[in-house]
Parts: structure tokens; C-alpha cells; sequence
């Protein structure tokens, strides 16, 4: 089932030819009342019964909404024009707003691809695109996207690790970008039924369970410390290698191999140490 647009009439226009018609026929009753004749009374009897059920026929449509219409349990058309109108009153009417809402999903605990428990929340954007398909393909289209957000970001999140172990690898705190355009793309196939377009889809908070989060953290810690010691190492490596060659090229003085390497080794635990060295003066040959 797809939507239908369907033009009413003018409310206003209706409303004036009502006025003009019980007008009318209520002075021609008081011209004739000398004179009354039973086919008039039936008449305007049947008039203004007529207009009094056609008040039900009027209906206002806001910005940014809609009414869908039923025929007799028949699907007739759907009015998104703004304004007031009129259609018969054996018409029902149903609204459906075409705003964008938003909502941010419950905070799921799931495994994501390393088995690490996590927990992970979104914020979802929708709107309502085919009004048909929102009112007569799934009984509650509002609630149906929050079930299939949460179906959806629960399988997105098993398919990520929360941080890349290798390089090149993506993962759902490192590539944020390419998560939320998988996500919205798969809301917009689970929900593509129930007539709602996703506008966008963001995860809003990411985090490991409570159970394994202080372990994980030492796990960060020892990577960072790990990196920094490199860092160090590497220019404490370069800072002694240049110190011996510019001290061999200005002939300041000449090592042999072991006293190379006691200068080599002393100059690694001044660079690399975390505190300041003593230095320790030999008074003797």
C-alpha cells in the first residue's frame, strides 16, 4: 500500500455556499409564512438538517502533518495541504504528524566483536515519508522504530570491536563516522515498511560494563606507557648515538669499546629514567 494525495475543498467556500443556502431558504420561509405549504417546511427541514451534518465534514490541516482518509474501511487518500477544509463527514479521518522526532534508545548491554560486554546507546532521528504505509503496515509505527533501533544497533555493535587492536582495523570508538552511516543505513531498511525515512542515527554513549571497565582501563593505561617508553627510548637512542659522533668527529676524547659502553649505558638511565639522576664523581684512575 502506498500513499495517495487526495485534494478536498475549500472549507471557506464550503462554508459560505451553507451560509447562503440556510440563509436563503430561512427568508423565503418567512416570506411564505402566510401561506405555508408542507412540501417548503419538509424542504427546509431537510436543508438545515443536511447543513447541521455537514458541519462534521470540516477538518484543519496543520503545517508539517496529515490526515489520512477512510472510505468505508477503504483507504482513500491522504491530505498533507495546509489549511481549512471540507470533505463529506462519512470520511474518518486519522492525523499523522510528519515532524522529525527524536529519541534516544535504552542503554544496551551486548558483546561487541572481541566478546568484550559493552554497553551502547543511540540517538535516533525519523520522520513519517508514506503516510499509508505508517497507518496500515504495522499497528504502531512510533514504537515499531524504537524496537528495530535497538535490533539494529544491537547487531551493529556485535559486528565492531569497541577499540582496534590493528591497524586499519575499524571499530566503534575509533570510526564513528562510518558506524552512525552503517547504522542509519540499516534503520532505513528496517523501517522502509512502516513508511519512516531515518534522518540520522548517532551513538551517544559508549562504554565497557561496569564488570570488566576497571580492567580494560589498566589495559588502556599499559598501552599509553608502553607508547611513551618508546617514544623515549627511541630519542634517548639518537641522542646518544649523535653525543658519540660529535664527540669522535671533534676528537675530544677517544673511547675504547668498553668505555663506550659504559657511557652508552650511563647516558640511557639519565635520559630514559622517570626521576633526576645524582651525579657521582670518581676521584680515582
Amino acid at each position: 500500500m502506498r500513499e495517495r494525495p487526495l485534494s478536498p475543498l475549500s472549507g471557506w467556500l464550503v462554508l459560505l455556499l451553507l451560509f447562503l443556502l440556510n440563509g436563503g431558504i430561512t427568508l423565503f420561509t418567512a416570506v411564505t409564512i402566510d401561506h405555508p405549504r408542507p412540501a417548503l417546511i419538509v424542504l427546509a427541514g431537510l436543508i438545515y438538517f443536511g447543513s447541521f451534518l455537514a458541519l462534521g465534514g470540516f477538518f484543519v490541516v496543520n503545517p508539517n502533518e496529515s490526515r489520512v482518509l477512510l472510505f468505508f474501511g477503504k483507504y482513500a487518500g491522504t491530505v498533507k495541504r495546509n489549511g481549512f477544509h471540507w470533505l463529506l463527514p462519512i470520511y474518518s479521518r486519522r492525523a499523522i504528524t510528519l515532524r522529525a522526532i527524536s529519541f534516544e534508545s535504552s542503554h544496551l548491554k551486548v558483546n561487541d566483536l572481541d566478546g568484550n560486554p559493552i554497553e551502547i546507546a543511540a540517538i535516533i532521528v525519523w520522520r513519517v515519508v508514506d503516510t499509508a504505509a505508517a497507518a496500515f503496515q504495522v499497528e504502531d509505527f512510533s514504537q515499531y522504530v524504537r524496537m528495530q533501533s535497538e535490533a539494529a544497533l544491537r547487531d551493529l555493535a556485535m559486528r565492531y570491536a569497541y577499540d582496534a587492536h590493528q591497524e586499519g582495523q575499524h571499530s566503534l570508538r575509533s570510526h564513528t563516522h562510518e558506524v552512525a552511516g552503517q547504522l542509519k543505513h540499516e534503520l532505513s531498511e528496517r523501517c522502509a515498511l512502516a513508511g519512516v525515512g531515518i534522518v540520522d542515527a548517532r551513538i551517544s554513549h559508549l562504554a565497557y560494563a561496569p564488570e570488566i571497565a576497571h580492567a580494560m582501563l589498566q589495559r588502556q593505561q599499559a598501552g599509553a606507557i608502553i607508547a611513551a617508553r618508546s617514544r623515549i627510548v627511541e630519542g634517548a637512542v639518537g641522542m646518544v648515538e649523535m653525543a658519540l659522533a660529535q664527540l669522535s668527529q671533534r676528537g675530544v676524547v677517544n673511547f675504547d669499546e668498553q668505555r663506550k659502553a659504559s657511557m652508552v649505558a650511563n647516558l640511557l638511565v639519565v635520559l630514559c629514567g622517570e626521576r633526576g639522576t645524582q651525579p657521582v664523581v670518581n676521584t680515582t684512575t
